[in-house]
């Protein structure tokens, strides 16, 4: 396994709300007992009140997950998660200052052959398997509540109206907290996760987090996601986590085959299912003819039958209909993500009360959105337009800045395009967005008079 970590404050922000965690084991029997735990959090509060819920959180998460009694990994986490949520509400009640502080979390726990997810807030996991992207976490934000709903289609103009920055659930306004987890899901060679604040997604879309995570090495994916948020305009906080899974340790299921049951063999998703169930509805409806034909003929005692299969069969139709067996970005959002009655009030971001009576651990249905990574074309060209606008915003305000060492790389990349090679190019042009944010710190670290660049 491989870990590249890095958060920056931004380019607007004067102080960072951001924090994270990264618990390595550091033994074999560490390892077989709880394995490796990430967390991201992003804090929200008045004064220092969103740093420290934060970094709460993180502490919280991972002392109270590693010392858990529970033999079960996914419900230490969420354990885990619950106990951090106490001590944001305890230390917000005991503090004026700090009432109503709250922070998102997400953390992620990989052990021999299973991972598990815990998610509260708007914070994101991602997963890279083998071209294809996708989101673990379900965002629990006003926008994605609404479109789970079903109520209003994203993209109608009242879709694209809901303001983003609105979270619906988070950790420390109320004393309690439904706390989504996710798996045990099963690892493969190969696999690459990202750990993130919305002070990246913000900014970087998923196509071109997909192609990036594609293309990159992990030492350099952390900064060249981090500077280009940042020179996008850098608005928030920018944390991320980048875990690569590179031995068989982690892969091998746990002795005894205890591990994800879902891990080997057949796996249902939406494909499988709808297929699955289309040819059931059709042998029952079959049958049902079969059976009529029979009892038409003379053989009245099948008629009871007919009718069965003819049931079966709607049955079959109706379940494949409503997509229940979905596993992907199609199926419903389950009942238990909604608010409950009690909590149903508009969410106001940093002062969200779930009005539940007691803690819950909710099983999540992810992953919530799959993208194939095929758009390495179209994100080279985005990079090269970014890299473009700073140069032109230098030459617009007479910066002094050397551009050749940035002029040099996208050549390069110019080159690699001409011969197909989508991947060496796209690394060029991240050389060349590096370079780029390098030449405006020593901008900003020399200029006496202009402490704030405008991207």
């Amino acid at each position: 396994m491989t870990v590249s970590e890095l958060t920056h404050v931004g380019m607007r922000r004067a102080n960072n709300q951001d924090s994270y965690a990264v618990m390595v084991a550091e033994s074999a029997e560490r390892f077989e007992r709880r394995g490796h735990l990430f967390v991201v959090a992003d804090g929200m509060g008045a004064h220092a009140a969103g740093e420290l819920a934060s970094k709460i959180a993180c502490e919280q998460i991972a002392m109270r997950y590693v010392s858990s009694q529970k033999s079960d990994k996914g419900q230490a986490l969420g354990q885990a998660v619950h106990q951090a949520n106490t001590a944001i509400y305890d230390r917000g009640q005991s503090n004026p200052e700090f009432h109503n502080m709250g922070t998102t979390a997400s953390s992620l726990v990989l052990s021999r052959g299973q991972g598990y997810v815990a998610q509260v807030g708007d914070s994101r996991i991602y997963r890279l398997r083998r071209g294809v992207l996708e989101q673990l976490t379900f965002d629990h934000s006003l926008v994605w509540e609404m479109h789970a709903s079903g109520q209003i289609p994203s993209d109608s103009p009242l879709g694209k109206s809901i303001p983003k920055n609105v979270i619906t659930r988070s950790l420390g306004p109320g004393a309690h907290v439904m706390v989504d987890l996710e798996g045990p899901f099963d690892l493969e060679l190969g696999d690459r996760f990202l750990l993130c604040s919305d002070g990246l997604t913000g900014l970087v879309d998923d196509d071109d987090l997909g192609v990036l995570m594609d293309s990159l090495p992990i030492e350099k994916l952390t900064p060249v996601l981090v500077d280009l948020a940042n020179l996008r305009g850098g608005p928030d906080n920018i944390t991320v986590i980048v875990v690569d899974i590179t031995g068989e340790q982690l892969v091998n299921p746990p002795k005894g085959g205890h591990g994800d049951k879902t891990s080997k063999g057949f796996k249902w998703n939406s494909g499988h299912s709808s297929k699955a169930l289309l040819a059931a509805t059709t042998f029952c409806w079959l049958g049902a003819a079969g059976f009529a034909a029979a009892a038409y003929w003379g053989g009245a005692k099948l008629a009871g039958s007919a009718i069965a299969a003819f049931i079966l069969g709607a049955i079959s139709l109706a379940v494949w209909a409503s997509g229940i067996l979905a596993t992907d970005d199609h199926r419903r959002a389950l009942n238990a993500r909604r608010r409950s009655k009690a909590g149903s009030q508009s969410p106001i971001q940093g002062s969200y009360d779930s009005g539940l009576e007691e803690s819950v651990l909710a099983t999540g249905t992810g992953p919530y959105r799959r993208y194939d990574v095929d758009q390495h074309q179209t994100v080279c060209v985005r990079l090269a337009g970014v890299v473009s606008e700073i140069r032109r915003s230098s030459d617009q305000n007479h910066w002094m800045l050397d551009w050749h060492v940035v002029q040099s790389l996208q050549e390069k990349s110019n080159e690699a395009q001409a011969a197909g090679q989508w991947k060496v190019a796209i690394g060029h042009q991240c050389d060349a967005v590096l370079e780029a944010m390098s030449l405006l710190r020593k901008h900003q670290d020399d200029s006496a008079s202009d402490t704030a660049v405008d991207l």
